[in-house]
């Protein structure tokens, strides 16, 4: 018996002690895909024309250290599935929206560089010459609109399945080519999410989340879904930003430091101090020193393997080299699934209407970022409120001084506008 209860104490700490680490299935994902000629051949031509347009972007670099982002915000279209949750109750399916908003919210936020800890980069980033905060100017938008046929679902509903696509862990689906798919289940062996190594929309390929490293805790209740709670300390959907950025051709920080071109060695990005050592838990900014240089180790970056407390930004390099891989792929993305003025419309009630002053925006569909202005007759703006990265189905807005007469709330979202109008009383 005393043998028995040894044995049970030395697993769950050996499964402790693996849970603490992150594991990432991409190098492996890649070998198996390599075997398939076709995939191969395919991997290989849109390498070679994203080398092209990385070179070109590349050489139109801003000398500032900006990464090379369009004018324009970059809109993606994005799908989640949820495959084990076929028989989920209609109360745990509209948790799993919201948990699935609330990710995508985290992923804008990362990848503009608008997330709250970028604030660390100030102190830490005087040991890392000649690194800058990289920003992708990009909108991951969940979609709307002109869903797939055979999916059940309609104009207005969100793409989020449950139960009845990539199953048996499949890592691919034709039905949802067009769309950045991210699949959400029980991944084997503890490692925490996987993704292709420069991913093809165009083939319905997959970047792969396991079910308790999705997304974070939500504001409201509840705060979590059942069976899709988030341990931590990979509790804050920085799983999702670091797989993403494989989807976007991006390598581990630390592929290595086996020649003199940064371009064309390790992760060949080359405002990443290169390494050959992944790091893990948290650490002080500049305090792990490297074996291929005299910078210390980028700790804090996405694609190293720190805790999500601990990581907060890619570099500039990076976002560029992202921008290049959309570029090669931009074409192969379904834009006109996102949604429009009428979708968005319909996805959005106001009450009381009359009322005294104060009402209620009440969403169908969890929102990404958003503005509500108020308007008088007279088109005075009387309150202007922004929401950035809220998934709340609910908003309470007061007018200022609020006097008897008609006053018009308009919505924007993304370049989405809608206007309703609101009777004081």
């Amino acid at each position: 018996m005393k043998k028995i209860k040894l044995l049970t104490i030395l697993l769950l700490v050996a499964a402790f002690g693996f849970a603490q680490h992150r594991t990432c299935g991409t190098n492996e994902y890649m070998q198996k895909m390599m075997q398939d000629p076709a995939l191969k051949q395919q991997y290989l031509d849109l390498q070679r024309q994203f080398e092209n347009e990385l070179q070109r972007l590349q050489n139109n670099y801003n000398r500032s250290g900006n990464a090379a982002s369009p004018a324009a915000v970059i809109r993606i279209p994005v799908a989640v599935h949820y495959p084990s949750a076929g028989s989920a109750s209609a109360t745990l399916k509209t948790c799993l929206r919201n948990l699935a908003q609330r990710q995508v919210n985290i992923l804008n936020a990362d990848y503009n560089a608008t997330n709250s800890d970028i604030s660390l980069w100030s102190a830490a980033s005087s040991y890392y010459p000649g690194t800058n905060i990289g920003v992708m100017n990009v909108e991951f938008v969940i979609a709307t609109q002109n869903h797939p046929s055979g999916t059940g679902l309609v104009n207005g509903d969100m793409a989020v399945t449950f139960g009845t696509d990539f199953l048996s862990n499949a890592d691919t689906d034709s039905t949802w080519a067009g769309y950045c798919n991210l699949v959400v289940r029980n991944i084997a062996g503890g490692i925490l999410g996987y993704s292709p190594l420069g991913g093809s929309p165009g083939s319905g390929m997959t970047v792969v989340i396991d079910n308790n490293a999705f997304g974070a805790a939500m504001s409201g209740s509840p705060t979590s879904c059942t069976g899709y709670v988030p341990g931590a300390p990979y509790n804050l959907g920085r799983t999702l930003t670091h797989e993403l950025g494989h989807f976007f051709n991006l390598d581990h920080t630390f592929a290595g430091c086996d020649g003199a071109n940064c371009a064309t060695s390790g992760d060949r990005v080359c405002d990443t101090p290169p390494t050959v050592t992944d790091y893990y838990d948290c650490v002080a900014p500049g305090s792990v020193a490297t074996t291929c240089g005299s910078i210390p180790q980028l700790t804090m970056n996405y694609m190293d393997y720190v805790e999500d407390s601990c990581m907060y930004m890619f570099t500039a390099g990076q976002a560029t080299r992202m921008t290049a891989w959309y570029n090669t792929i931009a074409s192969q993305l379904t834009t006109n699934t996102l949604a429009n003025n009428e979708v968005l419309a319909r996805n959005f009630s106001l009450s009381p209407n009359p009322n005294n002053g104060t009402f209620t925006i009440t969403f169908e569909k969890p929102m990404n970022s958003y503005s509500v202005q108020v308007i008088d007759a007279t088109g005075k703006v009387l309150a202007d409120n922004e929401f950035e990265n809220d998934a709340d189905l609910s908003k309470t807005i007061s007018i200022p001084n609020a006097q008897t007469g008609l006053y018009f709330v308009t919505i924007k979202a993304a370049e989405l506008v809608v206007t309703k109008k609101v009777i004081v009383q």
